[in-house]
Order: C-alpha cells, then structure tokens, then sequence
C-alpha cells in the first residue's frame, strides 16, 4: 500500500515538472527567423509556408522573414501573401543589409507583412506587372493586369494600416521608395540598422493582425532559431536557375544523341534520359514555353545533318541560331533574373554545337569505312594461290588457309584478289584481271 502511494506521489510530481518545463517553453518562446534571398518562385513559397507551420508549432512568438529579392513569379507571391495574411503568428518582414531591395513581388510581400521594417540603404517598391519577355502588353492587356495587381495592394495594404494610395503609385507608376522615403510615407513601420535593434524597436508594442485581434510583442532578448529549407529544397531552388535547367537539358540531350549513336553503352542513355528528365520536372515549375524545347530539339537535328552532307558550318550556323533563340525563349519569366541569359545560351550552345559535329562525323566516317575483321573484312585482300584453282582449290591468305573457288583455272603461285565470301569459301579472280592495259596509238 505505501509502495502505491509512493508512486503516485512520483508520477503527480512527474506531471507537475512537464506541466512547468511547458509553461517556461511558451513563456520564452523562440523566434523562428527564415532568409528569402532569391527571385520569387514556388520553392520560396513552399519554405514560407513550412516556416509559418512551424512557427504556428512551437507556439514561437513571430516569424522573423529577411527579404532580398528583385521579384519573381506573380502566383507564387500570391500564394506567400494568403499564407501571411493567415498566419496566425505575427509575421515580421526586414529587407536587410543594406544595398538590398525588395522590388516587384518583393514589395506586395513586404507590404503583407504584420510588421515591415527595412534596414538604412535598403529600397522597394518598382512593382508594376509585366509580361515574361520584356515586350510591352498591347494596352488593354496592360490596363486589366495593372488594375488587378493594385486592388490586391489595396486589398490589404489599408488594414495594415500604411498608406494605400502611395503603395498604389508603385504599382501604376513603378514608384520605388529608400527606407527614409518609405517610413514618412507609411509603408513601413520600422527603420531598424540590424535584427537587435528592430527587437528592441518592437518589444512591447500591441500590433494589430489581419483578423483584428490585438497581441503585444515580446521579442527582445529572445533566442532566434533560423528554420533552414530542406536538402531538397536547396536542390530544387539550385535547379530552378533557368541557366543551370537550361544546360542541364543540353547535356541531357547531348547524351542521349550519344546512345543513339552508340547503342548498347547504357550508361550516355541513363544519363541523358535523368538530365532531361529533372530538367523538364524544374522548368515546369517555372513559365514554361513548350515551342522553345521543340527549337532546341530541332538544332540537335541541325547539328546531325551538318555532319551528314558537310555544309561547310552553314547548317551548324542554322543550329546554333535556333538552340540560342530556343533558350532565350525557354521560360517566360516576369524579371530577367528568371530567364536563361544571352551569355549562357551562347556558352551552351557553340560548344555543343561543335560536339555534335563532331561526333556525328565520327560515327559516319566509321559507318562509311572499310571492315577490317570478320568475312566481309576479307573482300579487297590479295591472296596467294597454294593449291591450282580448277576452279576449285586453296589460297594462303592472311596467315591462313582458304578453300577458295575462281572463274578460271590458275596455276599455284598465282596471285588472286577476294571478291566475295560465303560459307567459308572465298570466291577469286586473278590479280592480272584487274589491271587495265593502256592502249598504243598508232
């Protein structure tokens, strides 16, 4: 009986333990602290998302999101913003160090945030939409996208409480604002010069979030745990480069054509068809223009007849203009950052070209050839008559002997040229047949 009640005084002083290590965990809760320093696409998206999910966890008491980006992709910023707006732990934004900026996409996720801070020299802003290529949207495509992008500005920029029709003007007008310019205009809260100062800046403070509940800050002197994105996430966001998928696809390409033209390594055609393969999987993720593969599939075709009917680099020419024009137009992204680069496409493309070349040109000329073993590597050879051909007998060929037939009788010690073999029989005509004799004119 006392060994009973001696437990159970044991699991109630248990339980007492868990139940203040957890108060003391929320009470000092971390703040959870992500790095966005890359153009806007579906990977930085996803790492947001986990990064609030993980916030939302550890009960953390804000998110802490370093902003550096030139823009990106309007559905993923989309996708960031709902996510923000949602959170149901306040979210801090810093565009920090300074030189950096938080342009395009980077400016409606900045404005999203429950708190936008910017470190001194830092701008934003220049978030006008524009079409993937760079050419200018005829004018009523122009006026629907422009209208669009500034009433989802508005549509939660005025219950941040900031400056609706300034955050508008970057939108319509391209405005784009230093930090000084942005906190007397109300875009931002905060000019902080480093993370410590911003804490401090913010500790205390009631804040309003989306949903109109209040909650005060307790940040200073936190610990801050940086949420760092997955392997695979570091691999996709590597891959996502439309140079490196560009390349990637080329070489992938390039090995495959190899296979072809070598059937049975196994090892070009494994290679080539996983190059393609995870090339086609990223650029997915990005706007892709399914015409521009066709293009560069179509110079490897280029390249293959250049080596057939020797065009003298003409038809060469043909392909690296199209493999070059194929991955300028590859993906269709909002920023030139999110598109292949000219130097690139010039760097893969001449090389590649000349490679193609030149393998082809190997494969044809071993192709056109003369077999040097096996039967047919006998047709052409002098042999030496061993045995009188009547018409049967035996010729010394090659170090060996051969039972061999000719059209005519011939005597041993005759030499005689292979025409043909079959069935192990070599079949002979007398070497003096084969020599035109000049004619005498008279």
């Amino acid at each position: 009986m006392r060994s009973y009640f001696l437990a159970k005084i044991g699991l109630t002083r248990i339980a007492i333990m868990l139940t203040l290590f957890f108060v003391s965990r929320a009470a000092s809760a971390d703040v959870v602290k992500i790095v966005v320093d890359d153009t806007i696409h579906p990977i930085v998206a996803e790492h947001i998302d986990r990064a609030i999910q993980e916030a939302t966890r550890t009960h953390a008491d804000a998110l802490l999101i370093e902003l550096r980006t030139p823009g990106g992709l309007m559905t993923s910023m989309e996708q960031i913003i709902q996510k923000i707006l949602a959170s149901p732990i306040p979210v801090i934004i810093y565009v920090t160090p300074a030189g950096a900026d938080a342009s395009s996409a980077g400016f409606f996720i900045l404005e999203s945030a429950d708190i936008a801070a910017m470190a001194p020299g830092t701008n934003a802003g220049a978030a006008h939409p524009v079409r993937g290529d760079g050419v200018a949207m005829d004018p009523v495509m122009k006026e629907k996208l422009e209208n669009y992008a500034a009433s989802l500005m508005r549509s939660y920029t005025g219950k941040r409480g900031r400056n609706v029709e300034v955050a508008e003007s970057a939108v319509r007008q391209s405005k784009s604002f230093t930090s000084d310019e942005a906190l007397s205009q109300h875009l931002i809260d905060y000019i902080a010069k480093d993370e410590n100062d911003l804490f401090h800046q913010l500790d205390g403070k009631t804040i309003t979030r989306f949903d109109g509940t209040k909650t005060v800050l307790h940040v200073a002197g936190k610990p801050v745990h940086v949420y760092e994105m997955t392997l695979k996430q570091h691999i996709l966001t590597f891959l996502m480069n439309p140079n490196i998928s560009f390349l990637i696809f080329a070489i992938g390409m390039l090995c495959i054509y190899f296979e072809f033209n070598h059937p049975g390594a196994v090892l070009p055609g494994v290679v080539g068809f996983v190059a393609v393969a995870i090339s086609l999987y990223t650029l997915n993720l990005l706007p892709l223009r399914s015409m521009a593969v066709v293009l560069i599939i179509a110079s490897f075709g280029m390249f293959i007849l250049e080596a057939k009917f020797q065009t003298h680099g003409i038809v060469t020419t043909g392909g690296i203009v199209l493999m070059v024009l194929g991955a300028l137009l590859l993906v269709d992204g909002p920023i030139p950052q999110m598109r292949v680069q000219l130097w690139a496409a010039l760097a893969v493309a001449i090389p590649m070209g000349l490679i193609t070349v030149f393998l082809m040109s190997i494969a044809l000329k071993a192709r056109r050839g003369k077999v040097l073993t096996g039967e047919q590597g006998m047709i052409g050879e002098v042999a030496v008559v061993c045995a009188p051909l009547a018409p049967r007998g035996k010729v010394f060929v090659r170090g060996e002997l051969w039972n061999a037939v000719a059209p005519t009788n011939i005597e041993a010690g005759e030499k005689v040229v292979v025409r043909k073999v079959e069935n192990l029989v070599l079949y002979v005509e007398p070497v003096h047949q084969l020599v035109s004799h000049p004619s005498v004119a008279g």
